[in-house]
Formats: C-alpha cells, structure tokens, sequence
C-alpha cells in the first residue's frame, strides 16, 4: 500500500487575487497549472482590485456587517 502524503507536503500557490496562499486539492489535480484563483469570489473580483475587505491595505479594524 502506497503511502499517504502529509498536508505539509502538497505544493502551495498564492493566489492572484488576494494573494492568500492556497494548497493542493483532489479536484485541482488535472489543472493544477491553470490554477491562479482561491475561490469564485477571488475570480470574480479579479478586474475590481481593492473590493475585497481587508486587502491592499483596507482598514477594517472596527468594524462589523452592518458598517458601511
């Protein structure tokens, strides 16, 4: 029987748009190369750069769902 790997050893990318790093998973597996987003928001976000809280800089501190 093969040997599992350990979480620490899957390869890790950042992705594009939020720049969070992001791990190797199953369903990735035949497009792992093509892979430059963590999530459909992140994909969608792609051509709107700041709208995502907390990146480039934005402050959030103080703030909850209900601030704008």
């Amino acid at each position: 029987m093969p040997r599992s790997r350990r979480k620490s050893d899957l390869p890790v990318k950042t992705c594009a748009t939020c720049g969070r790093p992001m791990q190797w998973r199953r369903k990735w597996a035949k497009v792992w190369d093509e892979v430059r987003h963590c999530s459909d928001r992140c994909r969608r976000m792609r051509n709107a750069p700041g709208r995502i809280p907390g990146v480039d800089g934005e402050n959030t501190a103080g703030r909850d769902a209900f601030d704008r």
